[in-house]
């Protein structure tokens, strides 16, 4: 009745935790302005979005991707062959042990007639799966511990994970183990199902028993007479056979009941079986209810974040379904490393050793700045708030971690949703527009609202390029060659002289193509900018707002026909203007 209770409790905080996992798909954003849908509206979107993929051709998608990267995991095996196995192993065999033993009520029992748990072959089978799951657990270990593999972090949650499996599985063993040389268990047996009382014939199939079946008795011993052993197998027929195969197609637990023979009977006077079916019965409980807490969940996210993003895309996909994605897909990481092993931003990592560079552990700290959207500041230190800002800005944007990782997460726009958010939420000027992710902004323009867009660039401006001119104060300054103009740039950066201003750098500039009014809203254009520089008026260039706004996209460089390094040079100006220590310059 107490282990019922117990089971009850375990269901209880399963259910109750899944369900507050999916309140928080349906509810939750990573970072940003407030949400546009409420979560009723989201929880419609999800089951508008489910049947309209149930009743079209993305269903054909859908079980494509069920068999090949769910329950075949090809893009585990993709990467390392080796942790596919370990994958497979422990995958595979867990998911056969819950059908045909822990749920054999409602599984086994039902779909094969006159089932028993230990009958043949379903001893083996246990043992088996067993062997599977515990194989791949030594093989994560091993992966974690002895191999160390690069970028590979282990933290809590993964050792409690590994921790959990690894008791269910040994104790089940042990106790099998236990139960084969318990002469109680073998009492209790003959009490229920013997039909017989007669004490000859229960000395017989005693001795039948520790002679066949490995039981330790402290009232018969070998070596036994045939006609004994014959009379014992003749009532083990009769009673016993049909629901108790030879001990011996439990492999591994068998073979531990041999190691523990000589304890047999201190394990008996102990109760030693009961005791590991407790713990065993425990350890299944506590995992099941800590499931929805911890990186095991992913068990069921993993496959739903490679079914959702099968079928789903920022074109046809409801924009409050793509924010339900998105929360799901941080509880889908399984923290493998894959993504910071392929991360080309991981020397940075190397020189900073700031963690949230790699993108494995990013994901840990953006699960709690959106466990608690609202109130991000409480859930992030300041230090943990300022390295997430690093780790985001320091992105290539390379894209390699959403191709390899197993889990399916759309990891880009994960990192476009995380910078945004903590851009509009910043109330100090970033200098984002100094790193690879101005280019990414810069192509998501349409996406974004103009406020959105425009003002954490004009925040960066102010804060770095405080009292210098814009270049329309900077216009009535002589063409003397510089001797007014005090900003000086670097001699790599001069082949500025070559330009003869034919235009080509601003023709193909997305910047440009994407103002109503250029020169109003960018103060100079680019071949605009290398003229003021040609006829050393480089104050006028670094004031004009188009250096800020330049999107790092190369285009202009890559279409220059006098091979002007059109984008490096907006890079130096913008270094020059943080460096100059005057902070400013009068007109």
């Amino acid at each position: 009745m107490f282990f019922d209770s117990l089971l009850y409790g375990s269901l209880l905080i399963f259910i109750v935790g899944s369900g507050y996992k999916f309140y928080t798909w349906v509810s939750g954003q990573i970072t940003g302005p407030a949400l546009p849908y409420s979560t009723g509206q989201r929880i419609s979107q999800v089951l508008k979005g489910i049947l309209g993929v149930i009743f079209s051709v993305r269903i054909v998608d859908l079980i494509k991707v069920l068999i090949l990267d769910v329950i075949l995991q090809r893009r585990i095996l993709k990467e390392d062959a080796l942790r596919w196995v370990m994958h497979m192993l422990i995958f595979v065999g867990f998911m056969l042990l819950l059908f045909i033993h822990a749920f054999e009520s409602w599984t086994s029992a039902n779909l094969f007639e006159d089932y028993e748990s230990t009958a043949h072959p379903f001893l083996f089978l246990r043992n088996l799966f067993g062997l599977m799951v515990f194989a791949g657990v030594c093989i994560a270990v091993y992966r974690r511990r002895i191999l160390k593999i690069p970028r590979l972090y282990s933290n809590a949650m993964d050792r409690y994970a590994i921790m959990i499996v690894a008791v269910i599985m040994l104790t089940g063993f042990f106790l099998e183990g236990a139960k084969i040389i318990s002469h109680n268990e073998f009492q209790r047996m003959v009490e229920e199902y013997a039909d017989t009382d007669d004490p000859q014939e229960l000395k017989a199939l005693e001795a039948f028993w520790v002679e066949e079946f490995g039981v330790v008795s402290p009232k018969v011993a070998g070596p036994f007479e045939m006609e004994l052993l014959t009379q014992g197998q003749e009532l083990h027929e009769m009673s016993c056979q049909s629901c108790h195969a030879v001990p011996g197609w439990a492999f591994i637990s068998f073979n531990l009941s041999k190691g523990m023979r000589p304890m047999a009977q201190y394990l008996d006077d102990a109760e030693a079986a009961y005791f590991l079916w407790v713990i065993h019965i425990l350890a299944c409980f506590i995992g099941l209810a800590y499931l929805p807490f911890s990186k095991m969940f992913h068990i069921i996210t993993t496959p739903l974040s490679l079914m959702a993003n099968a079928v789903m895309d920022k074109k046809r996909s409801h924009p409050a379904n793509i924010l339900t994605r998105q929360m799901l897909e941080l509880d889908a990481c399984t923290h493998c490393g894959t993504c910071s092993l392929r991360c080309s931003s991981s020397p940075a990592f190397d020189a900073t050793g700031n963690d949230c560079i790699l993108p494995s552990e990013k994901l840990q700290f953006i699960r709690k700045l959106a466990a608690n959207p609202m109130a991000s500041k409480k859930a992030l230190s300041p230090s943990e708030r300022q390295a997430l800002r690093e780790g985001v800005y320091i992105c290539t944007n390379c894209d390699r971690c959403t191709v390899v990782c197993p889990s399916g997460i759309n990891l880009r726009d994960l990192w476009l949703n995380v910078r945004e958010g903590l851009i509009s939420s910043s109330s100090e000027g970033e200098t984002l527009m100094l790193s690879g992710f101005s280019f990414v902004r810069g192509l998501n323009q349409p996406n974004l609202t103009p406020d959105d867009y425009a003002k954490p660039l004009e925040m960066a401006r102010q804060a770095v390029a405080k009292g210098w001119p814009s270049a329309a104060e900077t216009e009535s300054l002589s063409f003397n060659g510089g001797s007014e103009s005090r900003a000086v740039l670097p001699y790599d950066t001069e082949t500025f002289r070559a330009c003869f201003s034919c235009q080509n750098c601003t023709t193909v500039c997305p910047v440009v193509a994407v103002s109503e009014n250029p020169e109003e809203t960018l103060g100079l254009l680019p071949h605009q900018i290398m003229c003021s520089l040609g006829l050393g008026l480089t104050d006028m260039a670094c004031g004009a707002r188009m250096i800020w706004d330049c999107v790092t996209c190369y285009q202009c460089q890559e279409h220059c026909p006098q091979l002007v390094e059109v984008t490096d040079i907006l890079y130096q100006l913008k270094n020059t203007v943080i460096k100059d220590p005057r902070q400013g310059v009068a007109a």
